[in-house]
């Protein structure tokens, strides 16, 4: 177990990140550093913590980022632009945040020294439109030149080439995760997942762009961190990247509007629109080389983590941005 440490978090009053702060908050001391755009530490236990403290920054500020990573064992890279609304309307902010940010992050953390682990997200993303149980030597898929949904793809997949070069030049224990459609209480951004049971609480039609085929594997966010805290523990995940998710929690789009609207007994219609933007048709990650290497495998099945989301939303609902001003894809 993870004790006495001074952890590192970009992006930490981000979704996963807040309840990765559960987990590590008791026996750790962490710092946050977030530009607060999005603020899931407002409102939880976590916000006051004495073993948490606060910074408002941006990973695009090199030196200030660098000061407050100093002392730091373990730095957990969260920080992004994600989101398929975020990255059509701020290309360019979703590139220079998710390379530059990540360059930055990796060049700080080589430079203060003493880090024995640097966790970096990624994104399931990389894999491109049609991703059928696809390991961690799959090919990876930049899409089309100019089309908007690769944006954010290309960014990642660039953050991560780049932490891996940091692993093998200067050897710094780097760990990439790919995240597989995480969803979980505490999601206050664009999820699909979480604006369906928002709108379903609310007795609001369902809106699904596209023809609702998409295929996707839900992992559920105490899974997700639970694979996390392995990559930051297990000797065996240094110079290593890891699909996280859960190949099990398998459904369609449409298929999940359905089970949603059954879990919190809505009568809410569904709705189809055109597409946003490029899709990914199928996503399903193979997840065999994070139990084989850090003995991770998810738990909870989609019926469960959508009970427990639907009692977390319907409770925090005063706490979630306007859903008027976040789409569904």
């Amino acid at each position: 177990m993870t004790r006495g440490k001074t952890i590192f978090i970009t992006g930490g009053a981000g979704f996963i990140a807040n309840t990765l702060i559960a987990r590590l908050a008791e026996h750790n001391h962490i710092v946050v550093y977030d530009n607060y755009t999005r603020n899931t530490l407002r409102g939880s236990p976590y916000d006051q913590h004495p073993q948490v403290a606060q910074v408002e920054g941006d990973v695009l500020d090199f030196e200030h980022m660098k000061a407050h990573m100093q002392g730091a064992q373990v730095v957990v890279h969260a920080a992004a632009i994600a989101g398929i609304e975020s990255t059509l309307r701020n290309p360019v902010a979703t590139m220079r945040v998710n390379m530059i940010g990540t360059a930055n992050a990796l060049e700080a953390a080589h430079q203060v020294g003493g880090v024995e682990r640097f966790l970096d997200f990624s994104t399931s993303e990389v894999f491109g439109s049609r991703a059928f149980m696809v390991d961690e030597g799959s090919q990876t898929v930049t899409g089309a030149v100019g089309e908007a949904r690769w944006t954010y793809a290309v960014s990642k997949l660039a953050g991560e080439h780049l932490a891996h070069a940091y692993f093998k030049q200067y050897g710094l224990p780097a760990v990439t995760l790919r995240p597989f459609n995480v969803y979980g209480p505490g999601q206050t951004g664009e999820g699909a997942l979480s604006i369906f049971i928002r709108k379903a609480l609310k007795g609001e039609d369902l809106v699904i762009f596209g023809d609702g085929s998409q295929i996707r594997a839900w992992c559920f966010v105490d899974d997700m961190v639970d694979g996390v805290m392995r990559a930051l523990e297990h000797p065996n995940a240094i110079g290593e990247s890891f699909n996280i998710g859960n190949a099990r929690a398998v459904t369609t789009i449409y298929g999940l509007a359905e089970a949603v609207c059954r879990v919190v007994d809505s009568k809410s219609r569904i709705l189809f629109r055109p597409a946003l933007s490029a899709d990914i048709e199928l996503r399903i990650p193979n997840v065999d080389k994070a139990l084989e290497r850090i003995g991770f495998a998810a738990t909870v099945d989609l019926n469960e983590g959508l009970r427990r989301t639907a009692a977390w939303i319907g409770a925090n609902e005063h706490l979630l941005p306007p859903l008027a001003s976040i789409f569904t894809s």
